[in-house]
């Protein structure tokens, strides 16, 4: 015969067995990320040299490909400032917490409870039997209940939250990226509209001088005054569009300076005539590894990893849940709390298991797979979506490449004809009609060159943006670095210690006034 304190060793045994092995049940899909066919190699070819094994990666500050000091300058202003960078931070650390306040339901949760009270009662009450009027009541207590998460249940939404914390890193990366290339496009722009600017001011000044060379042939009576006339409206409609751009450099400008996160009103930078970016080498790598360097694709996947653990969560609906809960404290008269004889607990157990809902488990279930194959479709498209990006890119740059050397060209050829022709009209050999269409067709094309060349830094930008700039999954923080707290700290919680690459600014008091005025001396300028 087998004792029975040993018959009940055992079942406890055998039962704590059976508690881990369902503690151990994850009712989750095995989660895997989809393969995708890739082409081996990219259809479009840009006009950049073969990038060394060493320079196969970009570089994460990339604007410095551009080699322009200011342009540095502001980049590292906006990424450090930003007001948008910074509320994507801040959605990371919010995301954080939530996986503090998910993973908290693993853990016991105690708590204190204490009261006091001083009763009277009625002295006509029915049945008194010469009890007292008055009474005073103190009770202490404590109260400790767990929930063993036999399904996974619980810590299902623990991986959920880690991963929608890494979605939320990965959607900080993005709002970088972005803001740095948008602020990229619009410094090159506000140099394109500078080399406009000087472009016009040469060519007014040009047709300042063709007015007065004109009103000499109109007074020599050389010339019509029809001549004049033209020379005038030419000279006027240049003029005008010349404020046209001036207008457009200002509003460029402003935006500039909000995403530095300065006040427009302080914020100037000195126009350079000079239009001269240095035409980056942009490691264009295999289309593999874009999967791994877009932060909006590993944003996508991680959605898609949540929605799979939600799968996991609707399945644990449909099983048992045992709650575990014990209760104890004193209740006495006075200050008689510490005598064993008025203490008081209570401990047990409860199962909660659902029969008939109507359907709304199931349902949940339905809705969860529908939801994973959205979240599947969605990364899909935004793979296909990345490709094309960068296939843009590729032929952009290409064909806006060869389209700013001819342009070069026309650029030449139209300069020496304008000079010929207004010779020649000087002369009295040619008409002041060739002279202007001529004007007109220098102007035109060193306007139309510029802007071409605007756009092909511009397409070098959206390329590097469609490449992810530099960035890689490897640098978002792994799951367990998502934690922001530990169970008993109770320090340093108002900014948590970063990981990964996400930098939240420690110190937001600190922001300048924008509005200060002194504001203006503190704006980076490049002389």
């Amino acid at each position: 015969m087998i004792p029975a304190t040993f018959r009940r060793l055992a079942l406890t045994g055998g039962s704590a067995l059976a508690l881990i092995s369902l503690s151990a049940c994850d009712l989750a899909p095995t989660y895997r990320t989809p393969n995708f066919v890739v082409p081996s190699s990219w259809q479009g070819q840009a006009p950049f040299a073969v990038a060394t094994p060493a320079d196969m990666v970009l570089p994460a500050n990339w604007w410095t490909m551009f080699q322009d000091p200011l342009l540095n300058d502001l980049e590292a202003r906006a990424t450090a400032d930003n007001g948008d960078i910074q509320a994507a931070a801040e959605r990371f650390i919010q995301a954080r917490s939530l996986v503090v306040a998910a993973r908290s339901e693993l853990l016991p949760h105690a708590s204190l409870d204490a009261g006091a009270s001083d009763n009277k009662q009625s002295a006509d009450r029915l049945f008194r039997n010469g009890a007292t009027l008055t009474q005073t009541s103190e009770d202490y207590g404590g109260l400790v209940s767990w929930e063993p998460d036999f399904w996974s249940s619980i810590r299902n939404r623990v991986r959920a939250q880690k991963q929608f914390a890494q979605q939320r890193a990965a959607d900080f990366a993005m709002a970088r990226l972005s803001t740095q290339a948008e602020l990229a496009r619009d410094y090159i722009q506000l140099r394109g509209y500078d080399a406009q600017d000087a472009i016009y001011e040469q060519s007014i000044g040009y047709y300042e001088r063709a007015v007065r060379i004109t009103e000499n042939q109109v007074q020599n009576q050389a010339a019509p005054r029809l001549d004049l006339a033209r020379a005038q409206a030419q000279l006027y409609t240049t003029q005008a569009a010349r404020l046209d751009i001036q207008a457009a450099r200002q509003v460029m400008e402003h935006a500039i300076a909000v995403l530095t996160n300065t006040s427009p009103s302080s914020f100037h930078i000195p126009a350079s005539p000079e239009f001269h970016f240095i035409q980056p080498t942009i490691p264009t790598d295999v289309p593999s590894t874009l999967l791994q360097r877009r932060p909006d694709i590993a944003a996508s996947e991680r959605e898609m990893a949540q929605a799979n653990r939600e799968i996991g969560i609707a399945r644990a609906a449909f099983y048992p849940h045992i709650a575990l809960n014990l209760n104890g404290g004193f209740e006495a008269n006075g200050f008689d709390l510490a005598n064993l004889a008025n203490s008081l607990w209570t401990y047990g157990a409860s199962l909660h298991m659902p029969l008939f809902d109507g359907g709304l488990r199931r349902a949940e279930l339905q809705r969860t797979w529908s939801a994973y194959r959205e979240t599947r479709d969605t990364y899909r498209m935004k793979v296909l979506s990345a490709f094309r990006e960068v296939e843009d890119g590729l032929s952009l740059t290409e064909r806006l490449t060869k389209e700013n050397a001819a342009l070069e060209q026309a650029v030449k050829a139209n300069l020496a004809t304008q000079n010929m022709t207004m010779t020649l009209y000087q002369g009295g050999v040619g008409t002041y009609l060739e002279a202007i269409v001529s004007q007109e067709n220098t102007l035109e094309s060193r306007i139309h060159q510029v802007e071409v060349a605007t756009r092909l830094y511009h397409a070098d930008v959206d390329l590097i943006r469609s490449l992810g700039g530099g960035w890689a999954v490897k640098d978002l923080p792994t799951m367990d670095q998502t934690l922001s707290i530990a169970p008993l700290q109770y320090d340093n919680l108002h900014h948590p210690k970063p990981v990964g690459d996400v930098n939240a600014s420690q110190h937001p008091e600190q922001f300048e006034d924008l509005t200060a005025p002194d504001a203006a001396s503190r704006i980076p300028t490049h002389k």
